[in-house]
């Protein structure tokens, strides 16, 4: 048996994730995509938009590589980010969301796993993180994701 890379089998797990909710979406329709099917209005266009957008900040802002593409954020509903607008079409969020892939893949690979980033939005006395802790992070929020748009 050769060594393990923790870094490639995280990049892996992820990776599988990131499939698996955008296989979610093959073979229905934008009616059904769009369609809120739980309370709180979740919808599975909403959860690929939300998922490029913790992409986007975790391994962007986190580590001082902002990406040219961002999810527009309301202050005043934070959960914003969890619903499609009207212009925002599938191809546009699918491929926002494998563009966020694209910028993650360049963060992990350009840095150590234990390399420092601070995460804006948590607090600042706790907001220090290693690319390892995202990954990991990312992993388990992207598979939740995952499953949840199994529910929806």
């Amino acid at each position: 048996m050769t060594g393990s890379d923790p870094k490639a089998d995280l990049t892996r797990y992820l990776q599988e994730a990131r499939d698996a909710v955008l296989w979610k979406l093959d073979g229905l329709t934008e009616y059904d995509i769009r369609r809120p099917l739980v309370p709180t209005g979740t919808n599975l266009l909403g959860l690929v938009k939300h998922l490029a957008a913790v992409e986007l900040g975790y391994f962007g802002g986190t580590f001082g590589r902002p990406s040219d593409d961002q999810v527009p954020w309301d202050e005043a509903d934070p959960n914003s980010d969890m619903f499609a607008t009207p212009d925002e079409s599938r191809a546009f969020i699918t491929g926002l969301y494998r563009r966020a892939w694209a910028h993650s893949d360049a963060t992990i690979r350009a840095l150590p796993l234990d390399a420092i980033g601070h995460v804006p939005w948590w607090p600042p006395e706790r907001n220090e993180a290693t690319l390892h802790h995202i990954l990991i992070r990312l992993v388990a929020e992207t598979n939740r994701h995952a499953g949840q748009a199994d529910v929806v």
